[in-house]
């Protein structure tokens, strides 16, 4: 396990003096920091994939697809407020269970709470309501759970450790679409059972974790609201934040239209789209997994970053090419394995990448890691927006909402040429 150095002569805060003299992080903490960090995945993404998109149906089954852009773009908008908010305010915690804790153990119980809404709410408003809390509890627990691999991990196991991380989305991911194709036939079920996963992984997590704590806030006096926007006077860190907009885009097109992809381009009945989205996802899933573990490691050991993110980024626009150019299950299944590759490399690689580009990652780590998952945020609101228009655009032809996907997927890759501060 990792231990806070001491602090140094005049600080008033228990903090590591410096990435670069933490201690090697063990086996069993990078586990539990991955199974914690899958489950809020697998608690967050089964609404996003599956569930919400039914239940919409179920609540608005002549305009569900306008209904669904409204509800994920909105709770996007939510996301996208909370997570630098809340990573601020975790940075500033001042508590005997520590800085991170309170947001980890408090945020899954009120998302968990959230999607009980949902599964029961009776009309849209109570639904968007829910799922907009949802968002904000989930989210808590995100940009506090990111901010423990500044916190303990040395730069010199960041590209492994983000590599394992890497594989935490699309088991959240395949986990919760098997759950939802496993269960009974009850929503309730299908929003909660996921979400207790979740729940009792991050609480367990929680319970080991070696948090560090502030003896007081950063200083008596509060910055100013100009200094939130500080990491973007960085060209490093925009470049960076740009990419993974541009690259999330992608991910988003397919995560919000994947359902409705599969119903009205290749023809499935309603019934058969669990199955076949847990059929993606596992194989997407797998892949990612692989892709993960070998870029992550091989980008410790050479260190280089930027290769590996530019690489990744290109392979996925082809993913969603393929996608677009789908006329049935195989070549959709040909997409979803290119993206796995690509998404896999991506996100492991460049979180281990912005953590050595963060302006004050030892102060400020949580809340310039929620500024930079607007970025993850910030396309699940313009992808439902856009996404009608393309429809309208092209008489309701889902090829084009891929082939732009996946044009954003390759300026992705374009975007991290810039980047001075790593190779």
């Amino acid at each position: 396990m990792t231990e806070s150095v001491p602090a140094r002569s005049g600080d008033d805060t228990v903090l590591p003096s410096d990435v670069e003299s933490l201690r090697p992080v063990t086996a069993r903490f990078v586990f539990l920091y991955a199974f914690a960090y899958a489950g809020v995945w697998l608690a967050l993404l089964t609404p996003m994939l599956v569930t919400i998109a039914l239940r919409v149906r179920e609540l608005a089954p002549h305009h569900a697809a306008g209904v669904l852009a409204l509800t994920l773009g909105v709770g996007a908008f939510f996301a996208m407020v909370g997570n630098p908010v809340f990573g601020r305010l975790s940075d500033r915690t001042i508590s005997r269970f520590g800085m991170r804790r309170p947001w980890l153990v408090g945020g899954m119980l009120l998302g968990t709470a959230s999607l009980a809404i949902i599964a029961r709410a009776p009309d849209i408003p109570m639904l968007l309501f829910g799922w907009c809390f949802a968002q904000l509890a989930f989210n808590a627990v995100l940009a506090a759970i990111v901010a423990v691999l500044p916190d303990h991990v040395p730069a010199v196991q960041q590209g492994t450790v983000a590599g394992v991380l890497g594989m935490c989305m699309p088991i959240g991911q395949a986990g919760g679409t098997f759950l939802v194709q496993a269960l009974p036939d009850s929503i309730l079920l299908r929003f909660l059972v996921p979400a207790c996963v979740g729940l009792v992984a991050v609480l367990l997590f929680a319970v080991l974790l070696p948090d560090r704590r502030l003896s007081r806030p950063h200083g008596t006096a509060q910055p100013p609201i100009s200094s939130w926007l500080d990491p973007f006077r960085h060209p490093d860190f925009l470049w960076a934040w740009l990419s993974r907009f541009l690259l999330v885009m992608g991910t988003a097109f397919l995560t919000t239209y994947q359902s409705y992809y599969l119903i009205d381009k290749l023809g499935y009945a309603m019934s058969k789209i669990p199955a076949l989205v847990f059929k993606g996802m596992l194989l997407q899933g797998v892949l990612i997994i692989v892709s993960s573990l070998i870029s992550g490691r091989a980008s410790d050991v050479t260190g280089r970053r930027k290769a590996f993110v530019m690489g990744s980024a290109a392979i996925y626009a082809v993913g969603l090419w393929s996608m677009a150019a789908a006329v049935d299950e195989t070549l959709y299944l040909v997409g979803m394995a290119l993206t796995g590759m690509g998404q896999g490399a991506f996100f492991a690689v460049e979180l281990a990448l912005v953590t050595q580009i963060l302006p004050d990652r030892i102060r400020h780590a949580a809340r310039d890691l929620g500024l930079f998952n607007i970025a993850n945020t910030l396309p699940q609101v313009v992808a439902p927006a856009l996404g009608p228009l393309i429809l309208a655009a092209s008489a309701d032809d889902y090829t084009w909402v891929f082939i732009v996907a996946g044009c954003s997927a390759l300026f992705a890759s374009f975007a991290i040429a810039p980047l001075r501060g790593v190779r």
